[in-house]
């Protein structure tokens, strides 16, 4: 008889992807979220799943095993039901031992450019099964699966998740203190984390250029990108962006997307197709399957004179990288302008690196803040409109589609409406669904 496994948070990219996951090896799926979404119907509709919309204690009754998400607290009804019946819960990090546990797991951890990076290897290895934390729109899923027990998986740092990812091979992109509330700001631990990630690899392959990656004692192939990376070039087709460029003595590459961190992370999965013994030729060609992922660089509307973009980045680091392609995007495609709207992620994010908020949308001609997305965090009060008072810039309310327009939308009504140039969407809250006129 098959076991049944609940999740409570389904609907999350993450626990959405152990489900689909579970379901192909062979589980029955069931689970529950706050909303219905398009993860939620994908899942009823090609998983089997039972959806329960809000969370209700009765929706775990039944199942064998309980896995909740790390947004779920002890208050939860379901939560409370599930440790009433005495059914076995677990934290998606304890489940991933026995998920994870008896696979060739290929493991990419970093604080930036994970998904990328995991989508590419995904791309590059395609008989291995694949759980990432974003769209893979070669495969239209977070999930693929295969006959074999090679997994390529994106490893979480956020609550140490990735200790439990059973890592064959790791890759690093690189390290920057985040999540630091987690870590009860203990950046010793932090870096500790890391350390102990790639202790239980067998294979390593890291950016040498990070500061803290290249002082770990410990044999790893590393990429020194400033010089292992030359040739760079962004270049459009059909009005979409690619990056060529050449990889040490591997000749050259051609992926999808534009800017440096683009080749930066294809480079790194590369190098570890490589080690693992694949065929320089195959990777190569492999490598032109990757089309990119949901929420990163997203173009959602291409037009001649307006194109909009949904992007994931949250973060300082991310939002510059993707800016810095958006320039070159903008010029290549001459268009009048770059409009970012930013829908702020967690008030412990934005309070921690609101210097680097604020410098790093430099260059966009006008700026839009939403209100911050909590995340379930508790309120803190943070002065946006001051620390942004240098920028062209609207605080707002929320955002609608209007065929090819975005309206800004202020107390219910619109206050301003784009509908040319280059318009972004930053943030990993629901800007996704706003943006794409589904909220």
């Amino acid at each position: 008889m098959k076991k049944r496994v609940h999740f409570i948070g389904i609907g999350g990219i993450g626990l959405s992807a152990l489900a689909k996951f579970l379901a192909k090896d062979g589980y029955e799926i069931s689970g529950s979220d706050i909303r219905a979404t398009e993860i939620t119907k994908d899942l009823e509709e090609n998983f089997g799943a039972k959806i329960t919309i809000p969370h209700q204690a009765e929706a775990v009754v039944g199942a064998d095993i309980v896995i909740f998400s790390a947004v779920i607290k002890e208050d939860n009804p379901e939560f409370k039901r599930a440790k009433e019946l005495g059914l076995e819960l677990y934290s998606r990090k304890e489940a991933l031992k026995f998920i994870l546990g008896k696979k060739r797991v290929y493991a990419v951890g970093g604080a930036h450019g994970k998904s990328t990076t995991s989508a590419i290897l995904a791309s590059l290895l395609p008989d291995t099964n694949a759980l990432i934390g974003a769209i893979s729109k070669e495969f239209g899923s977070n999930v693929r699966s295969s006959l074999s027990d090679e997994v390529v998986f994106e490893a979480d740092e956020s609550d140490e998740s990735f200790l439990n990812s059973n890592p064959y091979l790791a890759i690093v992109t690189n390290v920057e203190p985040e999540h630091m509330e987690y870590y009860n700001y203990d950046e010793k631990r932090f870096y500790k984390a890391y350390e102990n990630f790639l202790k239980l690899a067998k294979v390593r392959v890291v950016n040498g250029e990070d500061e803290f990656l290249d002082s770990l004692d410990m044999e790893s192939i590393k990429l020194y990108p400033s010089k292992d990376i030359k040739d760079i070039e962004f270049i459009l087709r059909d009005g979409e962006p690619f990056t060529k460029f050449k990889l040490k003595d591997f000749g050259e590459f051609e992926v999808f997307g534009f800017g440096e961190h683009i080749a930066l992370d294809a480079s790194l999965a590369i190098l570890a197709g490589a080690k693992l013994g694949k065929n320089i030729e195959d990777l190569r060609e492999n490598l032109k399957n990757y089309k990119g992922i949901k929420k990163r660089f997203d173009i959602i509307q291409n037009e001649p004179s307006s194109v909009i973009v949904d992007d994931y980045g949250h973060h300082p680091t991310e939002i510059k990288a993707t800016l810095d392609a958006l320039k070159v995007f903008k010029k290549k495609r001459n268009l009048s302008k770059i409009v970012a709207i930013w829908q702020p992620h967690k008030y412990t994010r934005t309070k921690d690196n609101l210097d680097g908020f604020v410098k790093c949308f430099e260059g966009v001609d006008e700026l839009v803040i939403l209100p911050i997305w909590s995340a379930g965090e508790k309120e803190i009060k943070i002065d946006l409109e001051d620390a942004f008072k240098d920028y062209s810039l609207i605080m707002a309310d929320s955002i609608k589609r209007d065929g090819k327009r975005v309206l800004i939308q202020k107390d219910g009504k619109t206050i301003k409406s784009f509908d040319e140039g280059l318009i972004v969407g930053f943030g990993a809250g629901d800007i996704t669904y706003q943006i794409r006129g589904k909220a």
